[in-house]
């Protein structure tokens, strides 16, 4: 697969594909409070990726964590991943946490996967077929194995230092009211505002509703910048939108602040 996002056309057309796997990533809660009409369909035979605690590290406080390279790879092989899969990744909201596991893909070093645009919703809109979420399927077990890459991830330290010698561009995905830190931020003991120096790109800006806008659009909101870039949000699944959004510019000079403002937002001083 060449394609960084694939239509809905595109997959009913490829359902067929030899080691075609779709992965369900909807989540039953959101800090956007953004719900879904479809919570209890699915695309036929698609996986559900659990974003949340399969595909996390749980045992950090912080929500929605990396895991580890190892935990990674057990539960991709439990899913029936294999290194010669073509995933295809979709949410029920059309694009929010579809891009997230796109990113963890790509940072265990696997690059054969590709984002639904639209999601479900496209997919329902095109009068393709649903099915009810059956529970607890098991999969013949696959034989993926992760090629950590470690530059895709940055760490506070890091954005901290960055701060000094502004070698990267920093991004915050955040709703502009946010990052203005004129609301009050939803999550208990966080301060309201973003990083210093960082500039707000928020992730609707880059959706027509529920998929992408078009490329020369996206390159008139995202502004390509000469420096690498690092992207962050709440808690750094929405900064994978903007990650995403780069890539369809073909900008790959992008890496995801992954402790993002719930860990920053910790900090006595901003």
């Amino acid at each position: 697969m060449t394609s960084t996002i694939v239509s809905v056309d595109w997959l009913y057309n490829n359902l067929d594909l030899p080691n075609l796997i779709i992965l369900d990533a909807s989540l039953k809660e959101n800090q956007a409070k953004a719900l879904s009409n479809f919570e209890n369909l699915r695309i036929p035979k698609a996986r559900f990726f659990d974003l949340k605690t399969a595909f996390s590290n749980i045992n950090n406080p912080l929500p929605n964590s990396l895991p580890s390279p190892s935990q990674f790879e057990q539960e991709a092989t439990k899913l029936g991943i294999s290194k010669n899969s073509i995933l295809v990744v979709y949410d029920n909201l059309g694009i929010y946490s579809s891009p997230r596991v796109w990113w963890l893909f790509k940072v265990m070093g696997f690059n054969n996967v590709a984002v639904l645009d639209g999601g479900l919703p496209q997919w329902i809109k095109h009068n393709y077929t649903v099915e009810a979420i059956p529970e607890n399927e098991i999969y013949n077990l696959g034989n993926f194995k992760v090629d950590f890459q470690q530059e895709l991830v940055k760490t506070k330290h890091q954005v901290e230092r960055n701060i000094i010698d502004q070698k990267y561009l920093v991004v915050d995905a955040r709703i502009e009211n946010r990052f203005n830190g004129t609301v009050k931020e939803t999550r208990v003991g966080l301060q309201s505002g973003h990083i210093p120096k960082a500039i707000n790109i928020p992730y609707t800006s880059v959706l027509n509703n529920y998929t992408f806008l078009q490329p020369e659009k996206l390159k008139a909101i995202l502004k390509p910048s000469s420096k690498p870039i690092i992207v962050y949000c709440g808690s750094g699944v929405t900064a994978c939108i903007i990650v995403l959004a780069y890539a369809l510019i073909e900008s790959d000079n992008c890496s995801v602040y992954d402790g993002s403002w719930t860990e920053w937002g910790l900090k006595k001083n901003i």
